[in-house]
């Protein structure tokens, strides 16, 4: 599905945005005008998920696997650094031209949480860059493009917006005090396009730091929401069953039991905080539509993980329900049919395949996502038929097209199962272990788990200790 003319690329991914926070994909509570747009204008895979973390920060292996098209256990560590043998996206691009087409002028800004040097190798520029997690959204300690890739700076803080209040190193040479993280993003990215290379097609990276907490945004956008308004999810519970998250940072922003009427606070604050996110991408679409780019530009739109706000009792992405592991995916532009769902599973590290498929870039070995593009051709056409998803040393995960096996160890609720009926049951509700008319269904994913568990997991220090009491 190469094109001729090499499309240009936009690759916006967000913070903490789970499946379920599109207007236009199913979200009567939420306005979100141009994500919708971007629904309408190609392809929204309903389906995409991670495959779960190595690590309470999820974001830094599921944004190493986006980057790197790597399996989970296939990382360094837990995705804080990308070694020079995985070839990066940006790297690719960078490296694809011949002397018949030119490769790719790469630009990066926002949240990178997979070490200095692996971002200068992907990119030929950028600014605002966030070497880091999470921080107040009001004043983010960001950096200058170095080409050297050495980020030297580092400054000592106090992060006092963490639960621990505990000291926190960063590199930063610059500060843009009183400007929220998602305008400074965005203005860098329309910067940006206004200074690009007329000879090269380009891949933009903004990388936002939205809608993670803590959850501030310019008040017009929080008055968009009454709590009192909000619907409470239909898997709210007061309480989660302890298996081992229980005291983790995200799990104690709300008070235990979990309340009513404080969960509808976080819904609304996590919905202002994408719609201000979405008036954003606004900007950008405009600046491309101006600069006649848009339809020469393949823009995708991704989450980097879900997030439960009082789902099962959670408050955090630490967990394999569909809401802690599902994301939002859109990818539209030049050859892309508008308006097209997708219900079959992909990964997001299969994002790197696909744009290496639709833009002429040879896929480095070091990939192991699937590219996705001929679903765009088929919307039927089956890339994994299951998916394989892991926490830590706590939780595994297994489903095929219809139901979900869970297994938690290691934590204070000891070994236990849960099984669900994804398509009776999309919000997870009922489990039906231990029924035995589903039992001939959980021997047939414990089946399909030792399969997978053969691709996804090696000698990693958290499969051994998992996987320590056997089947």
């Amino acid at each position: 599905m190469a094109l001729t003319k090499r499309p240009n690329i936009l690759f916006l991914l967000t913070d903490d945005q789970r499946f379920d926070t599109i207007h236009a994909l199913g979200n009567p509570d939420i306005i979100t005008p141009n994500m919708d747009y971007l629904v309408s204008r190609g392809a929204a895979f309903t389906q995409a998920h991670i495959p779960g973390g190595s690590s309470g920060a999820v974001c830094m292996p599921s944004r190493a696997m986006i980057h790197s098209g790597r399996r989970l256990y296939d990382l360094e560590g837990q995705g804080g650094t990308i070694p020079c043998e995985h070839i990066t996206l940006g790297e690719a691009l960078r490296a694809s031209g011949t002397p018949q087409r030119p490769g790719y002028y790469c630009f990066g800004t926002g949240k990178w949480h997979n070490g200095p040097p692996a971002f200068t190798r992907s990119f030929d520029a950028g600014d605002n860059i966030f070497f880091g997690g999470m921080w107040d959204h009001w004043n983010v300690p960001v950096n200058r493009y170095d080409p050297t890739g050495q980020y030297d700076n580092e400054i000592n803080f106090v992060a006092n917006f963490f639960s621990d209040n505990h000291p926190t190193r960063v590199h930063c040479d610059k500060f843009n005090p009183g400007v929220h993280s998602s305008e400074l993003l965005t203005q860098t990215t329309l910067d940006a396009l206004d200074d690009l290379p007329a000879d090269k097609p380009f891949f933009m990276y903004t990388a936002y730091l939205a809608p993670h907490d803590p959850r501030t945004m310019p008040r017009r956008f929080e008055e968009m929401y009454d709590p009192e308004a909000i619907h409470l999810p239909p898997n709210f519970r007061a309480e989660h069953f302890d298996f081992g998250v229980h005291t983790i940072r995200d799990e104690v922003l709300a008070a235990y039991p979990r309340d009513e009427r404080e969960v509808r606070r976080h819904i609304a604050q996590y919905y202002a905080m994408i719609t201000h996110l979405d008036d954003q991408i606004g900007r950008i679409i405009d600046k491309l539509r101006e600069k006649d780019l848009l339809d020469d530009t393949i823009i995708v739109l991704a989450g980097d993980n879900g997030l439960a706000c009082g789902e099962h009792g959670l408050m955090g992405k630490q967990s394999l329900y569909e809401h802690s592991v599902r994301v939002p995916l859109l990818i539209s532009g030049p050859g892309i049919p508008a308006g097209l769902r997708v219900d079959n599973y992909v990964y997001l590290m299969d994002i790197y395949p696909t744009l290496c498929e639709l833009t002429g870039t040879e896929i480095p070995a070091s990939v192991h996502g699937i590219s996705f593009a001929p679903m765009l051709r088929d919307p039927g056409y089956v890339t994994r038929p299951e998916l394989y998803m892991m926490y830590c040393e706590l939780i595994r995960a297994v489903q095929d097209d219809r139901f979900k096996l869970i297994e938690y160890r290691n934590g204070p609720c000891g070994r236990r199962f849960q099984l669900f009926d994804l398509k009776a049951d999309p919000w997870e509700l009922s489990d039906l272990y231990g029924k035995a008319e589903y039992a001939p269904v959980v021997e047939r994913l414990l089946a399909l788990r030792r399969e997978q568990r053969a691709i996804w997991e090696h000698d990693d220090e958290q499969s051994a200790k998992f996987w320590r009491e056997g089947e």
